[in-house]
C-alpha cells in the first residue's frame, strides 16, 4: 500500500546486512555504540546486576529484570523493532563491557516523532557519556530517518538525567503529573522536546 500510515513509512529500505553493521559509532576513548544483539544479553544483564539500586530508583522495568532471559526477551523485541523500521535499542560498550543503553520507542512516523531513552552505570556518569551517545542518535534520528522531532521524558527528581536534555538543547514544555510509577509510588515526569529545525541551527 502507498502513502504513510501511522507506524509505517513508505521509503524506508529493507534491512539485510548483518546487524552488527546496521548502526555503529564510535564515541572516543575506546567508546562505541551499536545495535544490541542476543550474544550481548550476559554483559547487559552484568552492567544492571551492578547497579540494581541505583538503577531501580528511577526505571521501573529494573525490578522485572531478574535474569539474562529477560535481557535475551528485550533484545529480540528491539530487533524485531529495528528490522521493520520502529526504532532499536543500542549498547553503549567499552570493548566488551557495557556501560549502559540508549534507544528509541516505538516511532510514530505519522507525526514524524520518537521518544528517545537511556540509562548508564553510576561509575561511568559525569564525564560526558551519554550526551555523546544522544548527539550520535539524535544525528540518525534527524538526518537518516528524518524525523521532525525528538522527546525526552525524565522523573522531575532525577536531576542528572534532566541535565542531558538541557545540555542537548532541549526545550522543557512541562509536567506529566503522576506519569510513571517507581517502586509503586506515582511520579511527575518532566518533559522535553528537540525539533529538527533546532538541531540542525545548532549543528550550524
Amino acid at each position: 500500500m502507498g502513502g504513510v500510515q501511522a507506524g509505517t513509512r513508505d521509503h524506508v529500505p529493507f534491512y539485510t546486512a548483518c546487524i552488527a553493521t546496521m548502526f555503529s559509532r564510535s564515541l572516543g576513548n575506546g567508546l562505541e555504540i551499536k545495535i544490541l544483539e542476543v550474544r550481548h544479553a550476559p554483559v547487559v544483564y552484568e552492567a544492571v546486576e551492578r547497579n540494581r539500586e541505583y538503577l531501580r530508583r528511577w526505571l521501573p522495568w529494573v525490578d522485572k529484570t531478574a535474569s539474562e532471559s529477560d535481557i535475551e526477551a528485550f533484545i529480540k523485541m528491539s530487533l524485531d523493532q529495528f528490522a521493520s523500521s520502529q526504532g532499536f535499542a543500542a549498547g553503549i560498550f567499552r570493548g566488551a563491557e557495557c556501560l549502559g543503553t540508549i534507544g528509541f520507542h516505538r516511532i510514530d512516523w505519522l507525526n514524524k516523532k520518537v521518544e528517545l531513552g537511556y540509562w548508564l552505570e553510576e561509575a561511568s556518569q559525569g564525564k560526558g557519556i551519554i550526551t555523546d551517545a544522544c548527539r550520535a542518535v539524535l544525528d540518525h534520528a534527524f538526518n537518516e530517518w528524518l524525523l521532525n522531532r525528538v522527546e525526552i521524558h525524565c522523573a522531575t527528581g532525577n536531576q542528572k538525567s534532566c541535565a542531558i536534555p538541557k545540555r542537548l538543547g532541549f526545550q522543557f514544555e512541562g509536567i506529566r503529573r503522576d506519569g510513571q510509577i517507581l517502586n509503586g509510588t506515582p511520579v511527575d515526569i518532566n518533559v522535553y522536546s528537540l525539533l529538527a529545525r533546532e538541531w540542525r541551527a545548532q549543528k550550524n
